[in-house]
């Protein structure tokens, strides 16, 4: 029943928009993060969209926006996460997707973070742009 939709015009325009979409998601996914959540000692996840300063009475506040898939990769949570919470992996995007929709199969047995000052000057020449 599937195969029959799918090679209808209804479910090749569907599959299409769906390819489109996720293409266009990962443009939007500037890099992979790793940040804790829900509970402490449990790590996901998430993808920085834009980074933005969040400027109190006395004080500003650096923090990344990061989008959090749930169930499929288009459907997710947007939080602003302070940018000192975020772990940065030497992944690329495109790997990050990868391991979201493979529901962790396709995870690298050694994952290693990116030294912190590289995450301000990409920050930087991200706000920039």
């Amino acid at each position: 029943m599937v195969g029959v939709f799918m090679s209808s015009w209804l479910g090749t325009s569907v599959l299409s928009l769906g390819e489109w979409f996720i293409k266009r998601m990962a443009f939007a996914f500037k890099k992979v993060a790793i940040i804790r959540h829900p509970r402490i000692g449990e790590h996901a996840f998430r993808f920085i969209t834009s980074f933005v300063t969040l400027q109190n009475y006395s004080e500003e506040e650096e923090l990344c926006c990061v989008y959090i898939p749930t169930n499929h990769l288009y459907i997710g949570d947007v939080f602003l996460v302070n940018v000192n919470d975020v772990i940065r992996p030497n992944l690329f995007v495109w790997e990050g997707i990868e391991i979201v929709v493979s529901g962790g199969m396709s995870m690298p047995q050694i994952l290693s973070t990116l030294d912190p000052r590289i995450i301000q000057v990409d920050r930087n020449r991200l706000n920039r742009s």
